[in-house]
């Protein structure tokens, strides 16, 4: 497994930006393709977006497609989630998550190794 680190959440206004970023130690990251999930209170984590090993292809959540942006740095070993255009419904905590493949999935199952978490608040 690799060892995820989630940093960068916070609490924003809405209408604002914020960029999390995840970084990667231990299992070669370059080989794998990355995700981010959520949880809101009271509900199911959810799929928010996800990257192919090389950063050449994404998918992304109807919820995320044309506000957020994943892209990731392999010399760095870490991703980088840029959320604009936040909302209220946006509120909940963010998991960068390691899959187990190299293609991007929407398929929490696909996914193996899984950081603590980092909260994300907007204000109405």
């Amino acid at each position: 497994q690799v060892q995820l680190a989630e940093s960068g959440g916070g609490l924003v206004q809405a209408g604002g930006s914020l960029r999390l970023s995840c970084a990667a130690s231990g299992r070669v990251f370059s080989n794998l393709a990355m995700g981010w999930f959520r949880q809101a209170p009271g509900k199911e984590r959810e799929f928010v977006a996800a990257i192919s090993w090389s950063g050449g292809g994404t998918l992304y959540s109807a919820s995320a497609q044309g506000r957020l942006s994943l892209s990731r740095d392999n010399a760095k070993n870490t991703i980088y989630l840029r959320m604009n255009s936040l909302n209220p419904e946006d509120t909940a905590v963010y998991y960068c998550a390691g899959s187990l493949g190299s293609q991007p999935s929407n398929d929490s199952d696909q996914f193996e190794s899984w950081g603590q978490g980092t909260q994300v608040t907007v204000s109405s």
